[in-house]
């Protein structure tokens, strides 16, 4: 029992650390430049993925019947 107790504890420290973490890291924008590059090109990415994966794009079927939805799996 005082084994499950120790592990739980352990386990409640773990994420209460993990969260603490995150809380002051908050969610501030990026300062370098490096990460800057980074952003805009996921941007551009997901923008471009938007757009080619549309059921639009996927010859006017649904978004599940479409190639590229059946190759990502």
């Amino acid at each position: 029992m005082v084994a499950i107790g120790l592990f739980f504890g352990l386990l409640a420290a773990v994420v209460l650390t993990l969260v603490r973490v995150l809380l002051r890291r908050g969610s501030r924008p990026t300062e370098n430049a490096d990460g800057l590059l980074i952003e805009r090109t996921r941007r551009q990415m997901a923008a471009h993925d938007r757009q080619s994966f549309s059921a639009m794009a996927q010859h006017n079927t649904t978004p599940t019947m479409g190639d590229s939805y059946r190759l990502k799996g």
